[in-house]
C-alpha cells in the first residue's frame, strides 16, 4: 500500500528566485556527496559528482579537486562552464576527468540535473566482466536493460571521448564505464544517488553470488516485467532522499554551510 512517503511532496516551496535556486541545489549537491562517503562510494579525492546551475545550460558545479567528499560543502563547490573555465572565485580547481566526463552529460543531455560517478569496488569488478551486470537479484533485475555501456579509452581526459560518452548513453541514465566503474544521472539529486546506491549494491550481490556458485537467473521476461514493475513507482528516490537528508540534519548539518 502507497504511503504519504512514497508521493513526490516536495518539503519546501519551490524558490522564488535564481539565487535561491542555486542555493538549493548546491546544498542537495553537497549532501549528495555526503551521502555518498557514508556509504562507502567515494574514492579520498577522486571520484565525482556534479550538478547543473539552474536556469543555466552551461554552467554546472563540481567538488574541489584535492577535498574529499566528507569535507564538501554547499559553498566550496566550484561552478565552471562547459569548457571548464571556473566562472566565479574559488581557491580551488577541478579534475580535468571529472571535468570531460560530466561536461559531456550536461552538454548531451538537457534533461538531467545530476551526474554521479564512482570507482566502488563491486562497480569496477562487474564493469570488467564481459557480461556486465545480470539479473542475479530482484535490485538488479530493476535495472534489466536500462543500463548503457562506455569502452575503456583510458583516464577520460580526452575532449573527444565526450561524443562517444553522450552516444553510449543515450536515453538511459545508468552506464557502466567499462574497466572504470559507474555513472548515474538523474533529472533530481535523489534520482541519480538512488540510481547509484542500488546499482552499486546490485554489484555487490553479482560479485558475491558469483564466488559461491553457479548463478541461477530468472528468465529475461521476468526480468523486463520487474523492470517495468520498478518504472511505475516514478519519480525515482524522493522518499528515500528525505530520509537521509533527515539522517545527515540530525548528525551533521555541515554540508549545508
Amino acid at each position: 500500500m502507497a504511503t504519504v512517503l512514497d508521493k513526490p511532496v516536495s518539503l519546501q516551496a519551490a524558490p522564488a528566485n535564481r539565487e535561491d535556486a542555486e542555493r538549493k541545489i548546491r546544498v542537495e549537491l553537497a549532501a549528495c556527496y555526503r551521502l555518498v562517503a557514508r556509504f562507502g562510494m567515494d574514492d579520498i579525492i577522486y571520484t565525482h559528482i556534479s550538478a547543473r546551475v539552474p536556469g543555466r545550460h552551461d554552467h554546472f558545479l563540481l567538488n574541489p579537486y584535492g577535498l574529499m567528499f566528507h569535507e564538501v560543502t554547499a559553498s566550496n563547490l566550484v561552478k565552471i562552464d562547459l569548457d571548464g573555465k571556473i566562472v566565479e572565485p574559488s581557491e580551488y580547481r577541478v579534475n580535468s576527468a571529472g571535468f570531460v566526463i560530466h561536461s559531456a552529460i550536461h552538454m548531451g543531455r538537457k534533461d538531467i540535473v545530476c551526474v554521479l560517478h564512482t570507482h566502488t569496488e563491486a562497480g569496477m569488478a562487474v564493469s570488467a566482466l564481459k557480461s556486465g551486470l545480470l539479473p542475479v537479484c530482484q535490485t538488479s533485475a530493476e535495472f534489466y536493460g536500462r543500463v548503457a555501456y562506455h569502452d575503456y579509452e583510458g583516464l577520460a581526459t580526452d575532449l573527444d571521448e565526450r561524443a562517444r560518452l553522450v552516444r553510449d548513453l543515450g536515453d538511459k541514465k545508468l552506464m557502466i564505464l567499462r574497466n572504470h566503474g559507474l555513472l548515474t544521472c538523474g533529472a533530481t539529486m535523489a534520482e541519480a544517488f538512488y540510481y547509484m546506491h542500488y546499482l552499486d549494491k546490485a554489484c555487490r550481490v553479482q560479485v558475491k553470488a558469483m564466488m559461491t556458485g553457479e548463478l541461477r537467473l530468472p528468465p529475461p521476461e521476468v526480468a523486463e516485467h520487474t523492470a517495468r514493475q520498478s518504472e511505475v513507482n516514478q519519480p525515482k528516490g524522493d522518499a528515500v532522499w528525505r530520509a537521509l537528508t533527515r539522517q545527515l540534519d540530525r548528525e551533521d548539518p555541515s554540508y549545508r554551510d
